[in-house]
């Protein structure tokens, strides 16, 4: 299983660095369940390179997030996920340090299907994302809560939810 994920790592990182570099972010992540389990996520963000809704406040754009996150369980209930995800973001006209809000659906693939007590029921999951954060010249620090389920799919669908600071860094 550690292939896998290896190469799933190196494809989304081969397939996002193909792209214009400069677009391009470096995230890490650390954050709790509602259970406090630990989880820790590293990912690359690709920037949409468009805005729109331009104004006095502000403009909408957004970035492709790719990620992994290791989810620090007990001995039997540790796990791992691969996710891809659009989210968009608003970020507020300001001098120096833009305060922004941002939210994005995406997809989800776990090792296991627990992750502590939850039972997700099924590896494939949905990613939901809202966050807010501050951003200065080509870095960014936030605090997100994502919200992963399987919508019904199987039951039961416990889903879990992660609370975490975020920063990222454009390479």
């Amino acid at each position: 299983m550690r292939v896998v994920l290896l190469s799933g790592i190196t494809a989304l990182t081969l397939a996002l660095s193909v792209q214009q570099v400069s677009a391009l972010e470096l995230s890490a992540a650390v954050g709790h369940t509602q259970e406090s389990t630990s989880s820790l996520r590293l990912g690359l963000r690709k920037s949409f390179q468009s805005s729109w809704w331009h104004s006095d406040l502000g403009a909408l754009s957004g970035y492709w997030a790719a990620g992994y996150t290791y989810w620090d369980g007990d001995k039997k209930s540790s796990n791992h996920s691969l996710s891809v995800s659009p989210v968009f973001v608003y970020e507020f006209n300001a001098a120096r340090i833009k305060p922004y809000i941002e939210a994005g659906i995406g997809v989800a693939a776990f090792r296991h299907t627990r992750v502590e007590q939850r039972d997700l029921s099924t590896a494939f999951q949905f990613e939901d994302r809202i966050g807010v954060g501050l951003g200065y010249r080509n870095q960014r620090l936030g605090l997100s809560a994502i919200h992963y389920s399987n919508a019904g799919i199987k039951k039961p669908n416990d889903g879990i939810n992660t609370y975490s600071l975020h920063y990222s860094l454009a390479l």
